[in-house]
Formats: structure tokens, sequence, C-alpha cells
């Protein structure tokens, strides 16, 4: 494992914008599946997770939003927690909480300095270099519960050098197919690599590939399965959740998707830490995560959410037309190597004002290839040459008791988000 001649010089003066420039720069790919090179690292650094209680999320939707619920319900207990998230919306220190807080910047150049003294000629990619500079600041800080949401598929994915002692999966949608294949029965064996053979797992998928069974039965999982071991049922503005031996009932509906909220509940049965009635009822109210069904403004309501494929702007779309009073904006950006007809798809017969972006990047889209996919019939459509010149556009159009809806890539919702975060800040300045 030899050191290629594009790598650059660790930076001296440690600032974390100077490490993440750095990190762009050690290795030719943004994916390089397989395990053992971070495997090798993490070796060097003795990370050792014996003492705590790990659990790894994968799935197609539903990750960021179930590991909240699950580190949020933990912390309510007064346990210690640390979460791994990808990827980050405005500051690069969202990516790892711990006990429910980002850390000073300074923890995470020290996490860095101590990975690049680790790895010697070892190439890491930015998210392996990330993942492992998690592990090292959840196992500085001595938590006792390590969640760790997993980036791509499961199996090769770098977080998954940990054995977890709980494994979920929340759902299983086509996404990152040229990685993880074409069916959604490929993607669940991907999934599938993060159980152990004798180990447990929740399994929050409503309608499960015949693929994930096999698997489960062949290493000899303990598995809660959704609709089997544990329930839910929407009743108007409640909910209810069961498992074989209780039920709770009268919930309110939380501000992530309910199947989420519910996978994450039997994760803390299973870990026998459901938080009390009364805590339930709070987090269910209080637990959301940035970017995803996140309301920003209002008259006319702004609505965020990441959704970028079919299964997870299906969703979206309920949500959005959930009240609605006046029109639609939709303003949209995606990547170029997302299932950009199916996913848009889903919005075939809506009834909305389209805003269609560039997106920046070297997966970056054009509006005019992105448009070439908005589904047939929708008569009032635009393309922009940015996010932000989108958004305005529908922000001048909009009256007030319209509904802008923000959707396509974690890179869209986070120009929007910057938007307003740099507004407020001018207008606090004047």
């Amino acid at each position: 494992m030899n050191t290629p001649s594009y790598q650059t010089a660790a930076p001296s003066s440690k600032s974390l914008a100077q490490w993440l420039s750095y990190l762009e720069s050690i290795h030719p790919t943004h994916i390089d599946l397989g395990l053992a090179r971070v495997k090798h690292v993490a070796d060097v650094l003795a990370l050792n997770f014996t003492q705590q209680t790990v659990i790894t999320v994968a799935g197609t939707n539903g990750k960021g939003t179930t590991c909240r619920f699950i580190e949020q319900a933990l912390l309510a207990q007064g346990k210690t927690t640390g979460v791994y998230a990808s990827p980050h919306l405005l500051d690069y220190r969202e990516r790892i909480r711990i006990n429910g807080e980002m850390k000073d910047e300074q923890y995470y150049c020290a996490a860095f300095e101590k990975i690049e003294k680790a790895r010697g000629d070892t190439t890491l990619t930015y998210f392996e270099f990330g993942t492992l500079a998690a592990m090292v600041m959840m196992a500085e800080a001595s938590v006792e519960f390590v969640i760790l949401e997993v980036g791509l598929g499961g199996r090769l994915d770098a977080t998954n050098i940990i054995d977890p002692d709980l494994a979920v999966i929340t759902t299983i949608g086509l996404d990152h197919m040229d990685w993880l294949g074409d069916t959604r029965e490929k993607i669940a064996l991907e999934k599938a690599g993060i159980m152990r053979q004798n180990g447990s797992a929740v399994i929050g998928e409503l309608a499960p590939p015949d693929t994930l069974s096999a698997y489960v039965v062949e290493h000899s999982v303990d598995t809660w399965w959704a609709n089997s071991e544990f329930a839910y049922q929407c009743e108007n503005a409640t909910w209810q959740w069961t498992c074989p031996d209780m039920s709770l009932g009268d919930l309110p509906l939380p501000r992530i998707p309910v199947q989420n909220a519910a996978t994450a509940l039997a994760v803390l049965k299973r870990l026998d830490l459901l938080p009390s009635e009364t805590m339930l009822h709070t987090l269910l109210e209080q637990v959301s995560v940035a970017g995803r069904r996140q309301t920003i403004a209002s008259s006319p309501d702004v609505l965020l959410d990441v959704a970028h494929n079919p299964q997870a702007c299906a969703l979206m779309r309920t949500w959005a037309e959930t009240g609605l009073l006046g029109n639609l904006h939709l303003v949209v950006g995606m990547l170029a190597d997302k299932s950009l007809s199916e996913t848009l798809a889903q919005l075939s017969d809506i009834n909305a004002k389209w805003y269609v972006a560039s997106t920046e990047g070297q997966r970056g889209l054009h509006a005019d290839s992105l448009v070439k996919y908005v589904p047939q019939g929708q008569q009032q459509v635009e393309t922009f040459p940015s996010v932000t010149d989108a958004y305005l556009a529908a922000r001048e159009k909009a009256d007030t008791n319209d509904r802008i809806l923000v959707f396509g890539s974690f890179l869209t919702v986070t120009d929007v988000l910057a938007y307003h975060r740099d507004d407020v800040s001018n207008r606090s300045e004047q």
C-alpha cells in the first residue's frame, strides 16, 4: 500500500478546514469499497469497543432519523452516546456527536492527526478518514453507546469494521445502484452484511426481499421484523406501537417518519431501554433532524427534505401535500448518479410549479439535463443556474398560503439552509 503521487503534505496549522481539504486530496476516488485498509489503520490505533454497546444502522432511507431518535432516548435516560452520521449539511462537525453535541474543532483535528500518524502509507478515502476519526473520538469519550450510521450499503462500508451488538436495517430501496446492485434483492444483501453470525438485528423494512430473510436464516440472526415482532398503526392524529408483550397507544405523531420511530422503539425495547410513557411523548414531539421533513419558514411555508430516491420521494409527497391550502412550489436539484426518472415519477400527477436547479461538483447535474426528467404533463416548469436562484424565484411567486418544497439532494437542502443562515447573519449586522 504505497502512498500515491497525488498526496500532498498534511496541514501543519491543523485547522479543521485545512484538514478537510487535505482529506479530499489524498485518495483518487470518493468511494473505494473494501474493509482491509481501514481495518488495518483501526488495528494500529487499537480501537476496541467491546466495553460499549454498538448499534450499526443501515438502510436506503431513514438512517439519520432512526439514529437520532435512539440517541435522544438514551440521553434522556442518562446514558452517554456517540453518534457517527453522514453527510453533514452546514458544518462537518455534524457528523460526529458526543452526548448529542458537536465538539470543538480541536477535537476533530486531534483525531485526524492520530489517524494520519497511524495510517503510514495506507490510503484512506475522505469517508474512511472521517469514520476512523469518529471512532477515535467516541473511544476517547468512553461513551456507553456507539451508534454508527452506515454511509453506503453495509457489507463493505467503513463502519462495518466494528462488530455491532445490534444491527438495524431501516428500509431497502433503489439507490446507489452502481455500487450496490440494480435490484432490491441485491441491495438487501449488501445491507445485510452488517449482521453477524448468531447476532441480533432489528429490521424496519415493511416488505423485505427474500434474500434478506434467507441471510438471516443462514446466519442464525436473532431478528425482530416489522409487522411481526413489532408493528405500528396510525389512527388519525395518533399512532400505536406493539410488540409481543406490550402495546403503546395514543402516541403523538412524531416529527420524523412513523416507520423510523417505530423501528427506533424496537431497538430500545431490545436494549431494555424503552423510555417512560411521559418521556416517550416528549421525544416524539421534539426529536427532529435538519433537512429531513424540516419546516424553516411560514407564510409561505418552506419545507426541506433531502429525498433523492423513489422511496423517499413518495413518502415526501404525502407529507408535503398534507394540509396544503394554497399552491405547491417545487424547488429541485439532483445529482447525476441518481435514479432521476424513477424518483421524479413519484410526482407525475402532482399539481405544482417546478423550479429546476443546477447542482455543482463532480456529481452535479445541470438544470437543462434534469428538466428532461420532470414528468410529462407538468405545465409550469422553469430552469435556474443554481438552487439559490430557483429558491428565490419560488419565494417571489409564492403567496402566503402557498408551500415551497425544496428537495432532491443534501446539496440542494444545504444551499437553502445556507441562504437563510447568511440572510439572518446579514440582517443582524445591519
